[in-house]
């Protein structure tokens, strides 16, 4: 990797990224290979951040493969002819643009990951998500946080939790900043509500489970095995299910009549299970799962309940009996990541160890390939985290703190 000479205020001429072009998009262990890149010049009100250590989400499996849809035709890629991934990243500011007032080179922060232009009028009265210029950084843009520097916009930084390394603190930001404003904001979290969490040991069930238990109210969450909810229910939860035992609710899209009538005697059993062990059906529901799951989830939910769905990690399609939606007066609200205040807030949460990173695995940067392909091939088992600029684990924490919980389990 490039060495850095410069000094926080000045920028090297090339860095070292890990680069995906349109080209060679497909498996990730191909798509991505280490490039020297010329340092990107902040503009007005951004900031160019010293990337510490990153953090792996799925979504750059999909940038490498090209699928669902490709990252080139749309963002700042046409504009660049590459894409830089990473929507996670925990850095030193290098260098600040025009405007910038409230970041200055040297302060040490959090990047989360929603871009949007500042002349959208949304930005300014209604919601930043609005905005039809609205961008997942290091996604659907490019300049993400597998390099050696990254660009931003200013209002993306946060101040980096002291209590953490910079490989923790890289961890958490895309995954938990969206499991916040699902379950805080769109449907108003409080003491006492009653929640099912679907894949709850996974990068969004970790922290909706520990925003339940901070909250006051109550979860079962649904895993794939027993270690699993081992872990969530150290992480608060009251009880967990392992789906292999409800295996036949999971649609998979046209069923016969006998196939719906079969699988919809389970996820009435799986309902039951779920009331059995909060008391009563869940006041919410939280999705991110789709199509093998959202018919069960418009079931178990209790009328006038909520289900709230930010993905589809099992197919975007989906296929429910609505009677039980409109007739039991059930909503459904979608959710995508999360605003600046949002974040701000959340992030309060882990300063304050109230809510922590779980964090499986840390890598060095030679293994941002690697780390994908593993993703891809569901080989892993919980969050990865990248060192960049951190020279080895364990460094940056600056205050007490009990960091990171470590898991063997996780996705």
């Amino acid at each position: 990797m490039s060495s850095i000479a410069a000094e926080p205020g000045e920028l090297p001429a090339t860095m070292a990224a890990w680069v995906i072009r349109e080209e060679r998009q497909g498996e990730p262990v191909d798509a991505f290979q280490i490039e020297e890149i010329e340092v990107p010049e902040p503009g007005a009100f951004e900031v160019v951040v010293r990337v510490m250590a990153a953090g792996v989400n799925f979504n750059n499996v999909w940038a490498a493969l090209g699928q669902p849809v490709s990252v080139f035709g749309y963002g700042d890629h046409p504009q660049y002819g590459h894409h830089i991934g990473g929507s996670d990243a925990s850095g030193i500011v290098w260098k600040v643009g025009d405007g910038v007032t409230r970041w200055k080179p040297g302060d040490e922060v959090v990047i989360h990951c929603n871009q949007a232009s500042y002349e959208d009028p949304e930005v300014h009265g209604l919601d930043p998500l609005a905005a039809p210029s609205q961008r997942i950084w290091g996604y659907e843009t490019t300049w993400g946080s597998f390099a050696q520097f990254t660009k931003v916009q200013a209002q993306q930084l946060l101040p980096r939790p002291r209590n953490l390394t910079w490989e923790e603190a890289a961890s958490y930001g895309l995954t938990y900043f969206t499991a916040y404003r699902m379950l805080i904001d769109q449907v108003k979290l409080q003491a006492g509500h009653r929640v099912l969490i679907w894949g709850a040991a996974g990068g969004l069930g970790v922290f909706a489970t520990q925003l339940c238990k901070a909250s006051g109210a109550e979860c079962v969450g649904v895993v794939s095995s027993d270690e699993k909810g081992e872990l969530i229910k150290r992480l608060g939860a009251t009880d967990y299910i392992n789906r292999n035992e409800f295996a036949g609710m999971m649609r998979k899209g046209g069923e016969t009549p006998d196939e719906e009538k079969a699988r919809f005697k389970v996820s009435r059993a799986f309902s039951k299970r779920v009331g059995d062990l909060l008391g009563e059906p869940p006041d919410i529901v939280f999705e991110h799962v789709g199509k093998a799951t959202f018919p069960t989830s418009v079931l178990t939910v209790k009328p006038f309940g909520k289900v709230v769905i930010c993905g589809a990690t099992s197919g975007y399609q989906l296929d429910f009996d609505v009677r039980y939606l409109w007739m039991r007066q059930k909503q459904i609200i979608g959710s995508h990541f999360a605003n600046a205040w949002e974040c701000k807030k959340a992030n309060e949460l882990i300063e304050q160890s109230k809510i922590r990173p779980v964090l499986w695995q840390t890598m060095g940067f030679d293994k941002v390939a690697e780390a994908h392909q593993l993703m891809h091939e569901n080989k892993h088992l919980g969050k990865i985290s990248i060192l960049v600029g951190a020279a080895e684990e364990g460094l940056g924490q600056t205050e007490e703190g009990p960091g990171a919980i470590r898991a063997e389990v996780g996705s």
